[in-house]
């Protein structure tokens, strides 16, 4: 079985500049500016957030092209996104970090996207990512990232004191959730309850205990 770990988690903004100022009131901190994704005409912040795992808040660049030439991910080009993103910063998906990307897809119940290899500097990475920049479930399901050997870019990043508590994913039947998490070897990592389909992330922060969704 593939050794399977939260690697990171993402949450959306309309820009950045809108994601950084609202964080910094909900979180107590501002989170740092990361980089840019050639790729997906995206950027970034990022900070760690615990266990070798971090925080990423992502946006689409508008100094990059308007039209990457393919969906953009985290259904960031969706309007239905777009319109929750201009009402504040939105959970959108968690990314489990896994040694097999290989095992995991061929043991997934359900299509979890093409594999995408990503470089930056002299590192690498290949990432689940749907062609249609769609999320499995909603972003109920994780994407899947593996790294190339090296430490994980967290350990890059800063530590503002802001730490991931638990993935929570709210769905209307969560005996078959739980079933396709287990097939995919993270039933460990999130915790499932009835409701609608949310996704959200518990925070420990400065400010104190934050739910993010």
């Amino acid at each position: 079985m593939p050794n399977n770990k939260i690697d990171h988690f993402a949450i959306g903004a309309d820009t950045l500049e809108q994601g950084i100022l609202a964080l910094k009131t909900t979180l107590g901190v501002d989170v740092p500016r990361g980089g840019k994704h050639d790729a997906m005409s995206t950027h970034n912040c990022v900070m760690q957030s615990g266990n070798e795992s971090f925080f990423e808040l992502i946006a689409i660049d508008p100094d990059a092209p308007a039209d990457p030439g393919r969906a953009r991910w985290f259904t960031l080009d969706d309007p239905v996104t777009q319109v929750r993103l201009l009402e504040r910063p939105r959970a959108l998906c968690w990314v489990v970090g896994t040694d097999d990307l290989d095992a995991v897809i061929a043991a997934s119940p359900v299509e979890l996207g093409e594999v995408v290899l990503f470089t930056r500097g002299d590192r690498s990475w290949r990432l689940t990512v749907p062609k249609d920049g769609s999320l499995p479930m909603q972003g109920l399901l994780p994407a899947f990232i593996e790294w190339s050997p090296g430490p994980h870019p967290s350990t890059g990043q800063q530590d503002l004191g802001v730490t991931l508590e638990a993935v929570h994913l709210r769905y209307p039947d969560p005996a078959a959730l739980s079933k396709t998490l287990v097939a995919l070897g993270v039933d460990h990592l999130a915790q499932i309850h009835e409701g609608d389909m949310t996704l959200s992330f518990e925070l420990n922060t400065p400010n104190g205990s934050v739910i993010l969704d």
